[in-house]
């Protein structure tokens, strides 16, 4: 048996390029007392992927170095067991990682709630259902009533961010890429509107949508989208920031400097800008989250899409499809 992997051949320059990924052949590696071996079935592929492949990390999270195989989060069973709370058979939560196999001494497993569909622990019941969850209720904090924009509405995380928001009562504004992801957010997620970002005329359009002005902005974007936003920002908006999709890739550096206009409209309006890495809450409210989440999904109230890729050696493609929004629906690969 051999266990496939694909490793970090090179730091990307700007968007990622099948070279910088190599696909190799490893032996399965053999676990020890206090280990399981994982059999990896579903790999999550995220944006925040991007950054640990720079020469220095973000900061929260260590680089992948060269030659190593690169991180995520997976559904994986196990396969073989030396460890005392698993046994063949069980179905965890991982980090497993761009490979087939994979040991682990059982520090931060979780069994998957739903066997029916795993891949949802990676997505909705997730670290993205997670984020939109702890990013709109506790720092967003919308009530109802209030205007929510989010822009990558129809991704793994503005799916669930315009859902809930509508959930809380509040008038949903999604931003996405395309008339088809625009469609859908209105007519299939229960958006009020959603504005196409690639229209020439979207600045305006945004603001047709938005004639209240814009209460909570959460930000996952960044770049043109933003300012747009800015200025519809209301008195006292809030800002939660869980990423800036649109500079991963070292783009949108060039053009004239905005800060003094932000720090300006900061203060004038009183906003409440913060970013969080959601790492940081797992321990206080990833419980509440799993509860209220279960309960939405089994009323109705959330809907979930999947982007599913098939077979591992395809994984590096579809990521470098994923950082130019070619995704529709959270993106996984059936390993």
């Amino acid at each position: 048996m051999t266990n496939r992997r694909i490793v970090l051949a090179a730091h990307p320059q700007g968007i990622p390029a099948p070279t910088d990924f190599r696909l190799e052949d490893t032996p399965v590696p053999v676990p020890r007392d206090g280990q399981v071996l994982l059999r990896t079935e579903w790999l999550s592929l995220d944006p925040y992927m991007r950054n640990l492949m720079e020469r220095v990390g973000p900061g929260y999270a260590d680089p992948v170095p060269l030659g190593a195989t690169i991180v995520g989060g997976t559904v994986s069973r196990v396969v073989e067991s030396r460890h005392p709370d698993y046994k063949a058979g069980d179905l965890v939560l991982a980090g497993a990682g761009w490979q087939d196999h994979a040991l682990s001494d059982g520090s931060g497993l979780m069994p998957v709630g739903d066997p029916a569909r795993p891949s949802l622990a990676l997505g909705t019941l997730g670290m993205p259902g997670f984020t939109a969850y702890v990013g709109l209720l506790d720092i967003g904090m919308p009530k109802p009533g209030e205007t929510v924009v989010v822009a990558a509405a129809t991704g793994a995380v503005g799916s669930v961010v315009g859902q809930i928001a509508k959930i809380k009562g509040a008038h949903v504004v999604g931003i996405a890429g395309g008339a088809d992801k625009c469609r859908y957010a209105v007519e299939e997620l229960g958006f009020d509107a959603c504005v196409d970002h690639r229209d020439p005329r979207f600045a305006a359009l945004l603001v047709a949508a938005c004639p209240d002005g814009i209460d909570v902005y959460f930000e996952n974007v960044g770049g043109a989208v933003f300012d747009a936003v800015q200025p519809l920002l209301n008195v006292n908006a809030r800002v939660p920031v869980c990423g800036f999709i649109s500079h991963y890739n070292g783009g949108d550096a060039e053009g004239p400097d905005r800060l003094a206009a932000w720090m300006a409209t900061l203060l004038s309006k009183r906003i409440r800008m913060q970013g969080f890495i959601i790492l940081d809450h797992y321990g206080t409210r990833f419980d509440a989250f799993r509860d209220d989440m279960a309960g939405w999904l089994a009323a109705g109230k959330i809907k979930v899409k999947e982007d599913v890729v098939e077979g591992l050696e395809n994984a590096a493609a579809a990521f470098i499809g994923l950082l130019q929004g070619r995704n529709f629906g959270k993106l996984v690969v059936r390993v």
